[in-house]
This record gives C-alpha cells, sequence and structure tokens, in this order.
C-alpha cells in the first residue's frame, strides 16, 4: 500500500465518520474534503470544479425542476387516488395498489418529491382504514425507493454511476435496463411489506387525536381571569406572560366568541378564558401571580382546539426552509406564519418544553395551531410538508398539461436514444419555461442545491480513487478474498462483496458519496477478472438505493421518520431482513440478466 493509497483511504474513512456524527453538513464535509485533495496536489483547478459540468449533475438539476413543474399540477394526486379508490373494499389490496402507483410514479419522479406530495395522502389512508399512520408510512418511503431502481432517471444515484460507467469508455446504461430486475425486487419488496413488515410495524401515533398523539394533556388546559387578577385591564404582552412563564396564550375565550387574532395586544376582561400552553409547574407560578383559576379538569382535545376557523395540523419542515438551524424565536415563527407551534416530533421523541429555544433541524415535524387560512399558508410554501386531510383536486392553470408531456417526451427521448438525457431534460425545461408553467424563480427554488452541491464536491473524489490506485488495491483485496472459492463461485462473491459493502456505506452515509465511491471499485473489480463490468455496476445502482436499516441512509425514510413516530429500532426490525434478503436475491439473479461475459 503506497502513502497516496492510505492517504486516500483515510479521507474517506474521516469523511464517513463526519457523515455520521454530523458535525458538519454533508455538504460542507464534502467541500472540505474537495479543498483538501486540491491543496495536496491531488486534484488541478479543473478537475476540482469538474462535478459542477458533470453531465449527470445536470441532469439531477433538471429533473428537481420538472418533477416540481408536475407537482404543481396536482395530477399525481389525482391519478393515485383515484387508482387507491377502485381496491377501497381491502386493506391489503388497496395498500397494495396504492403502493405500487408510488412505485411507478417514483420511477420518473424525484422520489423525495413523491413522498413530500403522498405523506398528507397517505395519513388520510391510514384514517380511512382506522389504523395507525406508523403502519403506512415506511411502506411509502419503501415503495418509493424501489420505484426509483425502475428506470435510469429514477434515482440520482443510477445518473451518477451511469456518469462514471461513460466517462471510463464504456457503453452507458440504458434507460429501462434497470426495469427487467428492478421488477422483481419492487414485487419482492412488497410482498414482504404488506406481509411480514406489516405486522412488525408498530402503532406508534394514534389516528383520533392529535393532542394524544403528542401527548400534550398535561400540556395544554383552560386558565380563567378572576376579577381581581391583575391581567384585567391589561394585555398578555404587557404582563409579560409568555417572557415570564413560558406560557403561551393560543386563544381566548369571552364570552361566546373566540379571540384568535392580535392576542398579546388584546386587552383583557374578567371572565375571559385562556387556552394556554405550557407545563404544569408554569401554571402554578402564574396561577399565584396573575391570579386565575387553573381548569385542570378541562385539558384540551384536538376538537376543542379547532374552533371555529383554527385548526391544528402537523407541518414537517422541509430540508428547502429556511427555518432550518434556526429556533422559534429567532425565526419569528409566530408572527411571520400567524400560528402558534405546540410541540415538535424529533427522530421519535417529542419536544414539548421550551420549545422556543430549540434550534429547528430538517424534517422536524411541528404541531401548529392556527386559523385555517394561516395554515395553508404554510401548506402552499417550500418550507412545510402540512400533513393534514387534503382534497385530491386538479390545478388546471393555463398549460398545466405540459409538464406531463414534457416529462413523457424527456423520457422517451432518452430511451429511444434520441438525445442524450442531459440534453433531453434541459430542453423539456426550456421548454416549461417558454410556456411560463414553471417560473424562473420556481426553478431555482425547486432545485435541492445542498444535494447538488454535495454531489459536485465528491465527484472530483471518485476521479482521484481510481487514479492514486485506490479503486485498484481495494478491488485487489476484495479479489484475493475471492478467490478463496472455488473458481466458479468467485465472481458471484466478489459481486455479493461489493453489493454488501455498498449496502452498509449507504446506510450510514449519503447514497450518493456511496455510488460515487463505489463505482471505481466495482469497474476496477471487473477489469481484475476481464469481465463485462455491467453486473458489478448494477450491484452498486441498486445497493446503493437500498437503504432500509436506518433513517439516515435515505432522505425519504427521514422525511417519514417524526410523522411516523418512529424509533431507529422500528427500522432495523423492518428494513434489516429485507435488506438481507435483496442481497441474497441480488447476489443470485443480476448475473443472470447482466452475465460475467468477458469484457469487450
Amino acid at each position: 500500500m503506497t502513502f497516496d493509497i492510505t492517504f486516500i483511504l483515510g479521507i474517506i474513512v474521516l469523511m464517513f465518520i463526519l457523515f455520521v456524527t454530523e458535525v458538519f453538513a454533508l455538504e460542507v464535509t464534502a467541500l472540505a474534503v474537495l479543498s483538501v485533495l486540491f491543496l495536496f496536489g491531488y486534484l488541478t483547478p479543473a478537475e476540482a470544479v469538474s462535478g459542477l459540468s458533470n453531465p449527470a449533475v445536470i441532469t439531477i438539476a433538471c429533473l428537481f425542476i420538472l418533477s416540481r413543474a408536475v407537482q404543481k399540477t396536482g395530477a399525481l394526486e389525482y391519478l393515485v387516488v383515484r387508482i387507491n379508490s377502485l381496491a377501497s373494499r381491502s386493506l391489503s389490496l388497496g395498500l397494495s395498489a396504492y403502493l405500487l402507483s408510488i412505485a411507478v410514479l417514483s420511477a420518473f419522479v424525484n422520489n423525495t418529491a413523491i413522498v413530500a406530495i403522498f405523506m398528507p395522502i397517505t395519513i388520510r389512508i391510514a384514517h380511512r382504514y382506522k389504523i395507525s399512520p406508523s403502519k403506512v408510512l415506511i411502506p411509502l418511503s419503501y415503495a418509493a425507493i424501489m420505484g426509483g431502481t425502475l428506470t435510469l432517471v429514477g434515482t440520482s444515484t443510477n445518473l451518477l454511476v451511469n456518469s462514471i460507467l461513460t466517462a471510463s469508455g464504456h457503453e452507458g446504461l440504458r434507460m429501462f435496463e434497470f426495469t427487467k430486475y428492478g421488477m422483481i425486487l419492487l414485487a419482492a419488496g412488497l410482498i414482504y411489506m404488506m406481509s411480514v413488515g406489516y405486522k412488525i410495524l408498530p402503532s406508534r401515533t394514534v389516528t383520533s387525536s392529535l393532542t394524544k398523539s403528542y401527548h400534550m394533556g398535561g400540556f395544554l388546559t383552560e386558565m380563567k381571569i378572576g376579577s381581581d387578577s391583575p391581567l384585567v385591564g391589561n394585555t398578555i404582552l404587557s404582563r409579560g406572560i409568555n417572557r415570564n412563564y413560558d406560557v403561551t396564550v393560543i386563544d381566548i375565550l369571552r364570552e361566546k366568541s373566540m379571540i384568535t387574532l392580535n392576542i398579546r395586544n388584546t386587552v383583557l376582561e374578567a371572565g375571559d378564558v385562556l387556552f394556554v400552553r405550557g407545563s404544569l409547574e408554569n401554571f402554578l407560578r402564574m396561577k399565584e401571580v396573575e391570579k386565575v383559576n387553573l381548569l385542570t379538569d378541562e385539558k384540551l382535545t384536538a376538537a376543542e382546539l379547532q374552533q371555529e376557523n383554527n385548526v391544528l395540523v402537523e407541518a414537517l419542515i422541509t430540508a428547502k426552509s429556511d427555518l432550518v438551524g434556526l429556533n422559534l424565536l429567532e425565526s419569528n415563527f409566530r408572527r411571520r406564519y400567524g400560528s402558534f407551534v405546540l410541540a415538535i416530533r424529533r427522530e421519535g421523541s417529542i419536544l414539548r418544553e421550551k420549545i422556543a429555544k430549540v434550534i429547528l433541524q430538517a424534517f422536524d415535524t411541528l404541531l401548529v395551531y392556527g386559523p385555517r387560512e394561516k395554515i395553508q399558508e404554510l401548506a402552499d410554501s417550500d418550507s412545510f410538508i402540512v400533513l393534514e386531510e387534503i382534497e385530491a383536486t386538479m390545478k388546471k392553470s393555463r398549460f398545466w398539461w405540459m409538464s406531463i408531456v414534457a416529462v413523457t417526451a424527456v423520457v422517451t427521448a432518452a430511451a429511444l436514444g434520441l438525445a442524450p438525457i442531459m440534453i433531453a431534460a434541459l430542453i423539456g425545461w426550456v421548454v416549461l419555461l417558454l410556456f411560463r408553467v414553471i417560473t424562473p424563480n420556481e426553478s431555482y427554488q425547486s432545485i435541492q442545491w445542498n444535494v447538488i452541491i454535495l454531489i459536485a464536491a465528491l465527484i472530483p473524489l471518485g476521479h482521484v480513487i481510481q487514479t492514486s490506485g485506490t479503486a485498484g488495491w481495494i478491488s485487489e483485496s476484495l479479489l484475493d478474498f475471492s478467490m478463496t472459492f472455488q473458481a466458479d463461485w468467485q465472481p458471484y462473491i466478489l459481486l455479493s462483496l461489493i453489493y454488501l459493502i455498498t449496502i452498509i456505506l449507504t446506510e450510514i452515509s449519503s447514497n450518493a458519496a456511496t455510488a460515487i465511491i463505489m463505482s471505481p471499485i466495482a469497474l476496477a473489480s471487473a477489469a481484475q477478472f476481464g469481465f463485462d463490468p455491467r453486473p458489478f455496476i448494477f450491484a452498486v445502482c441498486f445497493a446503493a438505493s437500498a437503504s432500509f436499516i436506518t433513517p439516515i441512509g435515505y432522505q425519504t425514510n427521514l422525511m417519514v421518520f417524526g410523522p411516523g413516530g418512529y424509533k431507529y429500532k422500528d427500522y432495523i426490525r423492518v428494513g434489516l431482513p429485507l435488506a438481507i434478503g435483496l442481497w441474497i436475491m441480488a447476489s443470485i439473479l443480476i448475473p443472470v440478466f447482466w452475465p460475467f461475459s468477458p469484457a469487450g
């Protein structure tokens, strides 16, 4: 092992440690690695920025835009809900049809967007069947992941691997070349999820009441203002209720009318009933000082909160939200959105105390209470996914159908070889701009720039892995292990090892990073054997998208984590048997579809 190989391996190990510990954002770590490789002379300036001009990166950016254009129409929700209504008589038949529809759509539209669109509908379906949303949200994520393996454009990892393959001088992967094995993978996965997986999944969230789901009974109550209370003639703001007691007044009931707007500046009167959020300790302190009657037997339910025009909903913070990294005070959430955050669900735990100072993270789920029109503003923004019952209606603006035509044309042109996928996607975007189906500003906002920067920064690392001899050294080590088996078994063992290593890496870090690192190793391994690289490359493609064991391996898993009320062990219990089964199946069937024929 040379110094260069040792150094590059050390950089890779350090990068994965930083990915797992999340000391920095993933894209920051990737940029730091890129800088180190450049400073130590492993990359020229042109090579260091080559990721920005990589066809896969440009294609992924365009596909984000096309997905957003389709998402705007509401056509996907309309289509899937209609399909599901045909199979609504049976829980197993209905869910199977629904998940299959999700998977097929994920083959052509970004699966992160698919999960964002269908989480509210999935929760609505759970309500219809009177089951816990936690029974169906992980299956939603898994179906979207497996659906992404059906085509070249189904997931960014497929495009990245294809880019590395073509850059090495080999024939590129075809649009539907994935489908023949992907269909078997999808069928096996759905059968597992609808039988074993469904039984294993816990019922962690309830469908009857959000206040019960968030265990808010002891944190929401009513206080009645007495005639001798210092609050009489004053306002919530002037008495410093929130500042002094960490108690939030979310509504005021005066006689038979509910005051929901400008609460902090409303002059209070004797007999007013305050709907409050806080802790019992703080309620008692406020009771003594402000001389209010604590109605401890009147803990508020979701139905009581949803009075007149006010609603109680869950809102998932997206990765694009500018609230990420801020707390509720810094983001001025109350004034900005005219609503209250009552609790925060994060990675299986519920935060109910001192939430105003909690630093918000992507995919935190907020329990939000506010006027319906304000909640609609949340739903319409790119910063939140509101997890409430929605109407599956088409949004037929002028030329709305062009987005569907554009995506269909892009896929068809690439599949028939009429144009490279990058060119087809660019033309599709330009057509949508010309017809004003999507605006330039909407286009820029729809791109997940953290994903683009991460991939663009890591692509040069894949180049260094090849040129430094690191890929060759790793492949030789894998080959040496494979050589301990009988000759007929050796390529199968090598392919199985590549698949297994890829699964492990993708579960603890970014699937894009894993694809970029493992693709050169797969190519070097094929060269060592003198075999066609395709079976090894497809092993990387399918394994990099087989993230079922942890919530951090794939973004869609993390998206459903909070709304489902899951714990890490839930993913392990359900995902580990599935991952092992697919590993064994891939080791046997991938060589059937892509034989270990001699290269050339």
